[in-house]
This record gives structure tokens, C-alpha cells and sequence, in this order.
């Protein structure tokens, strides 16, 4: 049985991710639908593309990713489909799948990408601003049930990607930024332990206040107390146990960490 996720800005409220959920049951009934989220920022592509770097490689192969954080749709951006390894890709061609074809490069896997541009793929009737519901959706059915991907599509060589931000070393110390920011207000960063080396004796440097060494989970600090970690994808966080580190220390996603190992 084939596997679809679904990635997305909508929210919950409206209804617009159960409209596609509908749509792909349509053609393709026997599918698995997995929600990854629905609460990336509102067009933040680079979010949505980071997202997906914390929870591809926990997915089966041939797994299907529809993406749709897509502040151009109606536009000239092209809708893609793309077979990225093991796994494929179907929605707006603006990046959002860079960090897909990133893990598929990385594994040695095969990479190819087509545009989305034969109608008997798509809803008889498409609206211009709802292409996850009438090109996406059903491009992700029909691969689901065994179309290949050279039919949905002209092939592309020429796909948007995104430059995802990396850390820069200046003397003995290290310069990040803050990445993602979660529900809690945990603080992710593009900094790790192969960038850090021991950080348990780092100092960390975010938003005009400075955390000396690592912790190893929340209960070692006490509650409202700044703390950095290892969080679960094995990057630097920063956290206030038991609250908000975001709020606490009025940062948003970019905002530059410091940290001097030691």
C-alpha cells in the first residue's frame, strides 16, 4: 500500500487539507494519507524545506511528499513532480523540495523532475489559487497507483532551489542561526556536534544573553531557566524548561547564535 504526506501552511481550521485528503481518496482509495504538519509560517518555504529535512528519513521508500507552502501559485512558477531516491516529491517548484533532493544526492539515488503540465493529471476544473487541491493532490494519486512519473510531466533540469544556511567558523569560535522555532518555542539552530566538537563546555551566545554548557535534557535545568541542548535531530537547541525561549529572549527564525567551544 503506498504512502501519501501531506506538508502544508494551511492550518486546520479551513478545511483546505481535508479537501485534499478527498481528492486523493478519490483516485487512489487504497492509500495511506500521514499529515507531517500544517502549521508551517505562512509562506515560509524555507521552513516548510527544513521540515522535511527532520522527517524523510523516517518514511518508507516510495513514500509520495505533496508540498504545498506556495505563495506563487497562479503565477509562472511550474508545479513539479519529482522522483528524489527512494521517495518523491509533488508540489510548487520554489524550493521547497530542496532538502529532499539534498538526502537523495547524499545516498547515491536517482534524481529526475518533471513539470506538471499535462491536464488529464489534474481536476477537470482548476482554480488559480488552490493547486494543492486540483493539480498537486491528484498528481500524488495517480503516482500512487502506479502512473509513472515521465507520464505526468515534461522533463526539467532546471528546478528552483533553495540555499539553505550554514555555519561559519572565525577563529576559535562558531557563528549559526536559529533555523526553526516549534510549538514550544524551542529554538533549533544549523549548529551540531560536528561543527562543535565537546559543546557539554561550550559557551552560547543568543539574543544579548549568554548559557554556559550543555544540559543533556530539560530536567537538568530548573523550570524558567535558559538552557542549550542536543535536540532530537542532534542540533544545537535552545530552550527555557517550562517555557519559551522565543519569548523569552524575543528572537525569531536568522537571528545569529554564537558559540565558543571549550
Amino acid at each position: 500500500m503506498r504512502l501519501i504526506t501531506l506538508l502544508t501552511d494551511f492550518g486546520i481550521r479551513d478545511g483546505y487539507v481535508g479537501v485534499m485528503k478527498g481528492v486523493i481518496w478519490g483516485i487512489a482509495p487504497q492509500v495511506q494519507i500521514a499529515d507531517i504538519t500544517h502549521q508551517i509560517q505562512p509562506q515560509n518555504i524555507l521552513e516548510g524545506a527544513l521540515a522535511y529535512s527532520r522527517v524523510a528519513q523516517y518514511f518508507p521508500a516510495g513514500t509520495i511528499h505533496v508540498g504545498v507552502v506556495d505563495p506563487g501559485v497562479g503565477t509562472t512558477r511550474r508545479p513539479i513532480a519529482a522522483c528524489l531516491g527512494d521517495r518523491f516529491f509533488v508540489g510548487p517548484d520554489n524550493g521547497l523540495c530542496t532538502t529532499l533532493a539534498a538526502l537523495a544526492h547524499a545516498e547515491g539515488g536517482h534524481v529526475a523532475f518533471v513539470h506538471l503540465d499535462r491536464p488529464q493529471f489534474w481536476l477537470a476544473d482548476v482554480s488559480n489559487v488552490f493547486h494543492g487541491r486540483d493539480i498537486f493532490a491528484p498528481a500524488a494519486a495517480y503516482l500512487a497507483n502506479g502512473a509513472p512519473l515521465s507520464d505526468l510531466g515534461t522533463p526539467i533540469s532546471d528546478p528552483q532551489l533553495l540555499s539553505i544556511p550554514v555555519p561559519e567558523k572565525k577563529e576559535n569560535r562558531w557563528y549559526g542561526q536559529v533555523i526553526l522555532m516549534d510549538h514550544f518555542g524551542n529554538l533549533s539552530t544549523n549548529l551540531t556536534r560536528d561543527h562543535l566538537g565537546e559543546m557539554e563546555r561550550a559557551t552560547i551566545r543568543i539574543g544579548g544573553k549568554t548559557i554556559r554548557g550543555l544540559v543533556k535534557t530539560f530536567g537538568q535545568a530548573r523550570p524558567g531557566e535558559l538552557a542549550a541542548m542536543l535536540g532530537e535531530a542532534g542540533d544545537l537547541t535552545i530552550a527555557v524548561v517550562n517555557g519559551n525561549a522565543a519569548e523569552n529572549l524575543g528572537v525569531r527564525v536568522a537571528e545569529i547564535v554564537e558559540v565558543i567551544p571549550g
